[in-house]
């Protein structure tokens, strides 16, 4: 919606919503009292007005109060000398009239709301006006999917409108909302200000998943990226509770619903990982069918567990960042979203196909995923391949410099960290076994066996580091892992 006045239409031999009356008794407490203008700033603009005098008027009046000025029929008639709207209305005398037909202070904000959703509606019935005339015309620049996109964006847009910034807000109101996120953090048992992913040495490092931040999870072939993924997305989901917020609005209060592309697997591979986890029977077996009697009742039990899980799977192949962007907006909208994966971002594709070669690309995916963190005010969790070049180093642990078209997913990124299982690298160097190296290299492989390392490598609002996990393969899946001193309790570290 344009910040600027607009003017009175017509659409199909009907007169536009509108309600001149609560516009001209608006302006009157204005101008009688410049206090309504805080009142009513934060959700009115001048574009809002249905009639363009109107929106003239109070453009007028705002920016002199905003520089302190009085705005009164008096102080303003020099400004509307020689305005011909006005000079249709009766001229100055009109801001006279105006200020008699003053409402009062507290009912300002009231008349505002009207005239505000009074234009919201007229705006719908533009945007349903352009979605038509568009689809009329046949363009070969303007598929009809990419038209789908466009307007769920503009609808998208308009109902964030009217979210505005809380200026200035005293001490003690801050220091009651940093109680109320302590307290949210206390009741997840786990410190966390944001969700947690399930797994309790990465929590610690991260403070949860934090909203509006983008985290790229990356890792070589085989490295585990996927299953961590979708073990941190089915903890989130499968913990979802729903309640009243410490700020007053309902939604998540624990885990959340969560979004996942898988651009690489099927919803079915993808379902089956989480069925291996929840049940605890191996992947392969589960696709074999080879399970006993007690792993098919369980696996069974765990899929009716997951039934009404807040997990919703998109397998679509190579999606483009702004269809990402429109099929998350959906999903917040009619399901709610609290976290949203993309595995992986170089399997998506860029808005434009005129993009300079593949960095640019990869830059103009990993800005569109932040723009969506921030929009949608979500943690987006993106995996990312690594280049090969780690396989030529002796020390295979991954490092920013490793990132495929590093410069972009580096410094788009708020969070960055490392999948990497040396266990994997180690069983492939295995010497014979008269080989005297045999008995060194099985015991390092006895002591990396089911471990693996998330490599924080960088953390705009936090440290860098190593988180080590417990991994176990049959059931792709990592957990916490049990340190020597632990060993023995009765504490469940899965």
């Amino acid at each position: 919606m344009a910040d600027g006045p607009t003017a009175p239409e017509e659409l199909s031999g009907t007169t536009l919503p509108h309600n001149v009356e609560a516009e001209q008794a608006l302006l009157g407490a204005l101008l009688v009292n410049n206090d309504v203008y805080d009142r009513v700033a934060a959700i009115l603009r001048p574009g809002h007005f249905f009639d363009p005098v109107h929106a003239r008027i109070y453009e007028v009046a705002g920016e002199r109060i905003k520089k302190n000025a009085l705005a009164t029929p008096v102080t303003l008639k020099a400004f509307f000398e020689e305005d011909a709207g006005l000079a249709e209305l009766g001229g100055p005398a009109y801001l006279v009239r105006l200020a008699g037909a003053a409402i009062s202070l507290f009912a300002a904000r009231d008349y505002a709301q009207l005239i505000y959703d009074l234009a919201i509606r007229r705006d719908l019935i533009l945007i349903g006006q352009g979605i038509a005339e568009k689809a009329m015309r046949v363009d070969l620049d303007s598929e009809p999917k990419d038209q789908i996109v466009a307007a769920e964006q503009e609808l998208y847009q308009l109902g964030e409108q009217g979210k505005v910034d809380k200026g200035f807000v005293t001490f003690r109101r801050a220091v009651t909302e940093a109680v109320n996120v302590a307290n949210a953090a206390y009741l997840r048992d786990g410190g966390l200000a944001g969700i947690s992913t399930g797994l309790a040495d990465i929590d610690k490092w991260l403070g949860g998943l934090h909203n509006s931040d983008l985290l790229i999870l990356a890792g070589r072939p085989s490295m585990g990226k996927t299953a961590l993924a979708t073990n941190i997305a089915y903890n989130i989901a499968r913990n979802y509770k729903r309640g009243i917020r410490p700020d007053g609005s309902e939604g998540a209060i624990e885990g959340g619903v969560v979004g996942f592309y898988s651009l690489e697997m099927s919803s079915e591979q993808l379902a089956a990982r989480i069925l291996s986890e929840a049940s605890r029977v191996p992947s392969e077996q589960i696709r074999r069918g080879d399970m006993t009697e007690e792993e098919m009742r369980r696996f069974i039990q765990a899929a009716r567990d997951l039934e009404n899980c807040p997990l919703f799977i998109d397998d679509t192949p190579a999606l483009p960042i702004s269809t990402i962007a429109a099929r998350a907006r959906r999903l917040k909208r009619q399901h709610g979203l609290d976290a949203l994966f993309i595995d992986y971002l170089q399997l998506a594709r860029p808005a434009s196909s005129r993009s300079e070669g593949r960095v640019q690309e990869v830059s103009e995916i990993t800005q569109g995923l932040k723009a969506i963190a921030k929009e949608l005010n979500v943690p987006v969790i993106a995996l990312s391949q690594l280049s090969r070049q780690v396989e030529s180093r002796e020390d295979k642990r991954p490092q920013l410099s490793d990132l495929r078209e590093s410069g972009s997913i580096e410094q788009d990124a708020d969070v960055v960290m490392f999948v990497f299982r040396e266990e994997y690298y180690h069983e492939r160097l295995e010497p014979p076994q008269n080989d005297p190296k045999y008995v060194d290299w099985q015991t390092k492989m006895s002591d990396l066996h089911g471990k693996a390392e998330c490599i924080i490598g960088k953390q705009r609002h936090g440290p860098v580091g190593t988180v080590r996990l417990a991994f176990e393969g049959a059931f792709t899946r990592f957990s916490n892992l049990v340190r020597p001193y632990q060993a023995g309790s009765d504490i469940d570290f899965g």
